[in-house]
Parts: structure tokens; C-alpha cells; sequence
């Protein structure tokens, strides 16, 4: 019954906040309808200056190639290389794509000519994956006018016919669509945001107003205390939850492949370790700036170590062993797994129990840490 009374409490002080009730609302809603047109690593727009020594017909079709391309902005033929160079030196390209003279003559007397491509990598993976989709339109000219077998220099035709028998089979995701990737990392971005901070400034704005000395000489056990702090942000983590989802389905046509019950398990065992570390640094902090800066420094090492943009096997060996400890990293394993390849309960069945035991331990941890004397 005093537990009842207390999360009645909470409510009231959320709806009398002017200002929570429509972060509440705001702050998925912006989320989702914006973020995921922007967080792509799909690298598009590339600035590119060709220079063309060779003017031939295999030369224009590769300059061709590259102006027709989505990824590319082509910036010109440039007369020489000198010249290419330093627009990349003043910002106006990215990549330089050189052929040299007789390109075309040697490719058709079966030699192999080589092609310079020069990036700008100050952004490193602009300048990589510039060069990339830049060498792939280059084999793709040399191939289809490579010499065929028994030509002049003896060139074989056998790596070109070999190549021409691959193909692709994407599993999940056939249409490699970025933000079926991301949605699922923007949904434990926005439970994180919510479900961390709200409770840390809670506690601690209490404690700087004066009214938690009111609960402190009350009867209330700490248990009572702690889980009257968590349960509503658990109710507004499964209310945000079904925002992200809804979103989701009306603005991109994204909907999860697997149980949605287990979304929201994996959902509510997220925001039970964000809601109890929330607290665990409340009760240690003093003022609201004391707390921020706590919650923010832990909230950004989980986030740029859970694998939530580059993949975790990237990272070095003593990074890489943070992830066995970091929830994040079981949280937006198990959700990609459900979202995109339509995993059920025994395919996350290992994320569940990490995420359970690690939230368990934190809050127990809240419990503990709170001194109800103080």
C-alpha cells in the first residue's frame, strides 16, 4: 500500500513538472523521425576530379561511370595531376582518379595498366570507402574490355569468367537498408537518455530541495523508497517503447521480424540496469551538476563500447573484454537479432540472462547505497 502511495507520488511530480511531461513526448517523436536519415555510415556525395591522360573511348566510359554513380559528385577532368591535387588541398575534392596514356591500348593488348587513386583520408572513412567504390567502377571497366584469351601479350580471360560466377546472397536486411540497421540502436539511445537521467536528477533534486529529509524520517523502507523511483520510469520506458515502435512502422514501414514480446522484455531489462546506475550515482552525488557529469561519463563509455556503430570484434583486446560487463552490448545484439533476423527467445536467450543479472546486481547496488538516515 505505501509503495502504491509513493509511485502515486512520482506521477504527480512528473505531471507537475512543466517540463518532463513533454520530453516525454518530444524527445522519442524527434528520435526517430529524424536520426535515422542522418546516422548512416553509407558514405554518398564524394567529391571526385578525374585526370585523363589516355582520351580514349575505355577512358570516357570509366569518367562516364563515375558521373553516373550515387556516391559520386563529379568535379571535372582536371589537366594534371598537380592540379587535382591541390583541389584536395583546398577542400574542393576528395578523390583523384588518374589514367594514364595508352590505357586504352594496353588493356586491349591484354597488359595491365595501373590506375592511380589518391583520397584525401584526414576522414578516414571518407577517404577509405571513397576509394573503394572508386576501384570498384574501375574493375568493372577493365574487365568488361580486358582482352579475351589467345590475344596479343596472352592475357587469360579465366579471372574475368571466374569473377562473372559469383554472386551475393544477403540472408537479413536483402535490401540493405540502413535504417532497419539503425532503428534498433536509436530505440536503446533513446531508453538510455530517458531511463538514466531522469532517475539520477530525481533523487538528487530532491536532496537539494530538502523534501528527501521528509522521506528519511518516515517509517518507508529503503526497498519501498528505491523501487517507488523505479517503477515509473520502467512504465515510461514501456510507454517511449511503444512510441519508437509505432513511429517505426508509420514513417519507415519497419517493423520488428521477431516476437515483440521480447522487445519489450529486452526494453524493461535495459531500463532496469539504466534506471538502478541512475540512482546508484544519485546517491553518491550531491548537487544536479555533481550527477550530470557522473551519468554522462558513464553513459558515453557504454555507448561508444556496446558495438552500437562500429562492431566490437574492430576494437583491441582489452576494449573488446569491456563487452562481456556492458549491457548495451547484449541489449543491442539481442534487439538487432529479433529486428532484422527474426530471432525468438532461444537465439537472445544468453543477452536476457546477462541483461537480467547485470540489472539485478545494479539494483541491488541502489538498494544498498542509499543511506535512508543520512
Amino acid at each position: 500500500m505505501t509503495l502504491r502511495y509513493l509511485i502515486q507520488k512520482e506521477f504527480i511530480q512528473i505531471r507537475r513538472n512543466s517540463f518532463l511531461p513533454k520530453l516525454i513526448l518530444v524527445f522519442p517523436v524527434v528520435i526517430m523521425c529524424v536520426m535515422p536519415w542522418v546516422m548512416s555510415m553509407e558514405v554518398k556525395n564524394i567529391r571526385v576530379d578525374v585526370v585523363d591522360n589516355d582520351r580514349s573511348t575505355t577512358s570516357q566510359k570509366m569518367v562516364h561511370s563515375i558521373e553516373a554513380s550515387r556516391y559520386f559528385i563529379f568535379g571535372g577532368q582536371k589537366p594534371t595531376y598537380k592540379a587535382a591535387i591541390a583541389e584536395i588541398e583546398h577542400g574542393k575534392a576528395d578523390v583523384v582518379l588518374v589514367i594514364p596514356q595508352d590505357f586504352g591500348k594496353d588493356l586491349a593488348k591484354g597488359l595491365q595498366p595501373k590506375v592511380l587513386i589518391a583520397a584525401n583520408a584526414v576522414n578516414g572513412t571518407k577517404g577509405s570507402m571513397g576509394s573503394a567504390y572508386l576501384s570498384q567502377i574501375v574493375t568493372s571497366v577493365v574487365r568488361t574490355n580486358e582482352a579475351p584469351s589467345g590475344a596479343v601479350g596472352g592475357a587469360s580471360s579465366g579471372a574475368v569468367g571466374g569473377a562473372s560466377l559469383l554472386s551475393t546472397l544477403l540472408l537479413y536486411n536483402k535490401g540493405q537498408n540502413y535504417k532497419l540497421y539503425m532503428i534498433p540502436a536509436l530505440l536503446a539511445i533513446v531508453m538510455m537518455l530517458m531511463t538514466g537521467f531522469l532517475p539520477t536528477l530525481n533523487i538528487v533534486g530532491e536532496k537539494e530541495t530538502g523534501t528527501i529529509e521528509q522521506i528519511n524520517v518516515t517509517p518507508v523502507s529503503k526497498w519501498a523508497f528505491i523501487l517507488s523511483k523505479l517503477i515509473p520510469y520502467w512504465l515510461i520506458a514501456l510507454f517511449v517503447v511503444t512510441v519508437c515502435l509505432l513511429l517505426a512502422w508509420l514513417v519507415y514501414g519497419v517493423t520488428p521480424a521477431g516476437p515483440l514480446w521480447i522487445v519489450y522484455l529486452l526494453a524493461l531489462l535495459l531500463a532496469l540496469f539504466f534506471s538502478s546506475l541512475g540512482l546508484i550515482i544519485s546517491n553518491y552525488s550531491d548537487t544536479m551538476q555533481q550527477a550530470i557529469f557522473v551519468m554522462w561519463f558513464f553513459i558515453v563509455c557504454i555507448l561508444l563500447l556496446s558495438g552500437l556503430f562500429t562492431p566490437t570484434r574492430s576494437m583491441p583486446d582489452w576494449a573488446y573484454t569491456t563487452t562481456y560487463v556492458n549491457p548495451m552490448h547484449y541489449f543491442i545484439d539481442a534487439i538487432r537479432t529479433v529486428f532484422i533476423r527474426g530471432g525468438s527467445f532461444r537465439d537472445v536467450a544468453h543477452q536476457v540472462f546477462a541483461l537480467l543479472a547485470i540489472g539485478l546486481f545494479m539494483a541491488v547496488w541502489a538498494v544498498q547505497s542509499y543511506k535512508k538516515n543520512s
